[in-house]
């Protein structure tokens, strides 16, 4: 069971650990010992392929020191999204080309402050996101990146909730405009976006929701408020949505794409909306597939403007990783941390690894192999010398 300090409790930086260590009768300043290397873990991605090209390295640096505008913060646990996944294997763009730092989000106390930084302080919880390397223990962020997280958060949840819970959010309400009466096919409900997808439509009234995953998962999703789950291994989700829903659906969250792309088109209901957020199918296994890609990309959806407007329905995408505007993560961030405080929400946290063992267990299998991996997030275990122990922690699928 993982023991975490309390917020008002920081954990003593590495540089402080090092200048405990020293002899008493060192000749260095006080000033001297801080300006000590350090040592920090990392989770490298050395190039792309399989999960061996993941690799835990132990950097020496100098202490960050953040500029103007931004926070240095200690991580305490970080998630893994299935962008990772592709970035991996060559397929994200917006990763930066290897050798990179992965991960999108994390949570963590602040260190250090820069100039300019009004509403953060030392010692503040924190939830942060950056385009990449949330995967170490020290980590520079803008200070509009993190917000500060409830007191009764743990750094677990705060790891595995912005990335999941804002798609999600930003699709159903900011997109979607999710209503009461409104029917919604999530796929892969018992994965990350789809478990946050499902609590966030509890949040509306009488909101049916068909949900599709492999049988082992139906009792798991129902009790977190899928109505109608599907196993789409062994039947037609769309014979079966249409056996319960004649007409069809008014919103498809679709993380798929290709043929899945197209049935979800045709299970809309007039003034229907499908969301294209993803092409898990494109990735089949640990490496690149470009047979599956080819697949993926023939069968994708093809219309045109004219057949959209006979048929009174809407196609859009959502990629978070292209959303800019500040204003829009801050808002939607401080609405999600108010329904974690009203107990509306809560991120699905399932298994801890340390994160020693990351290099060995991470990325083996791959969602669509029905993987039990998808969703994971690193979490302080102890402070050991100057590194910090982590656990790796997964969310249900």
């Amino acid at each position: 069971k993982t023991e975490e300090k309390t917020p008002d409790e920081p954990p003593p930086s590495a540089a402080a650990a090092a200048a405990a260590e020293a002899p008493q009768g060192d000749s260095g300043s006080g000033a001297a010992a801080e300006e000590k290397p350090l040592t920090c873990r990392a989770l490298v991605l050395i190039g792309h392929g399989g999960y061996d090209k993941v690799k835990l390295q132990v950097k020496t640096q100098g202490k960050p020191q953040p500029k103007a505008g931004e926070v240095l913060v200690r991580v305490k646990a970080c998630g893994l999204n299935f962008a990772e996944l592709l970035g991996r294997q060559g397929l994200y763009e917006l990763l930066p080309a290897p050798p990179v730092t992965m991960g999108m989000e994390g949570s963590g106390v602040i260190e250090a402050v820069g100039e300019d930084v009004k509403d953060r302080k030392v010692g503040d919880r924190v939830i942060a996101l950056s385009r990449s390397g949330m995967w170490q223990e020290l980590v520079v962020v803008p200070a509009e990146r993190t917000f500060v997280m409830p007191d009764e958060m743990s750094f677990e949840e705060g790891a595995a909730l912005p990335v999941n819970y804002m798609t999600a959010y930003m699709m159903l309400f900011e997109l979607a405009n999710l209503r009461p009466g409104k029917s919604v096919l999530i796929h892969m409900a018992a994965g990350g976006v789809g478990i946050a997808a499902t609590q966030l439509c509890q949040t509306v009234q009488d909101v049916t929701v068909f949900g599709t995953a492999s049988a082992s998962k139906h009792e798991t999703i129902a009790q977190g408020g899928v109505t109608h789950p599907i196993d789409y291994r062994t039947k037609d989700y769309v014979e079966e949505i249409r056996k319960i829903s004649p007409k069809g659906v008014d919103i498809v969250l679709d993380p798929l794409g290709g043929s899945d792309t197209q049935k979800g088109f045709s299970l809309l209901k007039p003034m229907g909306m499908l969301i294209v957020f993803g092409a898990a199918n494109c990735v089949t296994g640990q490496k690149k597939n470009l047979l599956a890609m080819a697949k993926t990309w023939y069968n994708q959806l093809s219309l045109n403007t004219l057949k959209l407007m006979q048929a009174n329905k809407a196609v859009c995408g959502f990629h978070l990783g292209y959303v800019t505007d500040e204003q829009l993560f801050s808002r939607t961030m401080m609405k999600l941390l108010e329904l974690y405080r009203q107990g509306k929400i809560k991120p699905h946290i399932d298994s801890r690894y340390h994160f020693e063992e990351v290099s060995l267990i991470v990325f083996i299998k791959c969602p669509s192999q029905n993987a039990k991996i998808p969703r994971r997030t690193l979490t302080e275990l102890c402070q050991s010398f100057l590194q910090t122990k982590y656990s790796w922690i997964r969310a249900l699928i």
